[in-house]
């Protein structure tokens, strides 16, 4: 079969190894990709398969990737589920031998161990470092403006640092990022404020926005902030979690033209429910945001089997 359309093919695969099974043996092969840039896949949904087999562990799951259609991984730095992966130079080997690239990763003990960990980035071959969160203080999930502006200026410190050796320091959201003020506000647009647009970009967490809001707004309001980004799918049918449901883009439905909005599709909008493109996001115009954000590069952070749904959407997905 030498060509088919995104609609057909989410039709005919009832599940990610059927997907799977189908494009191989059909010999489909997928080539696009949202802005023409390699599709990424987030290394920590796939801690479980490197555990104690380390490097091992590492080459069989980056064989697995390669073969779905991912080129870059964003790794995490050598400690907890990936402590044995310390060798920069050897994780390097294996991302060579598997035709690979590791732009980025998320790390651990930047404010403790910041130059071992430059070292490692750099036997690596990285562009960006970024975290999962930069920690601020939460108190019953709720922070200060002053815990903000000391966060930011703690970041932006270290971002000054990373840049000096030729890293780009990005913040990835969770917890912190994701919170809001004591007075009412969202964080996120608070630390936009006061990051310094050089020295800390942002990584978009595509999931987060039923906390933080659409990301097509925060892309476009804020060019060239947002260096990376993880895909998830979400359900934006119903709004964000907050008072007055503030709406997100939903993406057009043909089906539903003239008749009002559908019911939203089950699943939820975290890493292990929807796959992206079988969500209500509208991908199109999320990657024409993104390329105003100052997107440099994307990853899947999903389980395996919706990683190679997601994956086999995306390389229909032609943004330019």
């Amino acid at each position: 079969m030498a060509d088919v359309s995104r609609r057909q093919f989410f039709q005919r695969t009832g599940g990610a190894s059927a997907a799977l099974a189908f494009m191989v043996a059909n010999g489909i092969t997928l080539n696009a990709s949202p802005l023409g840039l390699p599709i990424g896949s987030q290394m920590w949904p796939h801690r479980a398969r490197i555990g104690t087999d380390s490097y091992k562990g590492l080459d069989a799951v980056l064989k697995d990737l390669k073969g779905i259609g991912v080129d870059t991984v964003e790794l995490v730095s050598p400690s907890g589920e990936f402590s044995t992966l310390t060798d920069g130079k050897q994780v390097r080997k294996i991302l060579d031998d598997n035709g690979m690239k590791s732009p980025s990763a998320h790390f651990r003990g930047l404010k403790t161990n910041l130059p071992t960990l430059i070292t490692w980035a750099h036997d690596i071959g990285m562009t960006h470092m970024s975290m999962a969160s930069m920690g601020g203080q939460l108190v019953n999930g709720v922070t200060t403006l002053e815990t903000v502006k000391k966060t930011c200026d703690d970041y932006n410190t270290l971002g000054a640092q990373a840049k000096k050796e030729g890293l780009q320091m990005m913040t990835h959201n969770e917890g912190f990022e994701n919170s809001r003020l004591n007075d009412g506000r969202l964080t996120y647009p608070v630390l936009l404020e006061y990051l310094d647009p050089e020295m800390m970009k942002m990584q978009f967490q595509m999931s987060s926005m039923k906390e933080v809001g659409d990301p097509i707004m925060y892309f476009t309001m804020y060019p060239g902030r947002f260096a990376s980004a993880h895909l998830q799918g979400v359900d934006t049918t119903t709004g964000m979690n907050m008072p007055g449901r503030q709406a997100l883009t939903v993406k057009p439905d043909p089906a539903q033209a003239g008749r009002g909005r559908g019911a939203a599709p089950a699943g939820g909008g975290g890493i292990q429910g929807l796959a992206v493109g079988e969500d209500t996001v509208d991908w199109v115009k999320v990657f024409q945001a993104a390329k105003i954000g100052g997107l440099k590069n994307f990853f899947v952070e999903q389980s395996f089997e919706l990683t190679v749904k997601s994956v086999a959407f995306l390389k229909t997905l032609s943004v330019t």
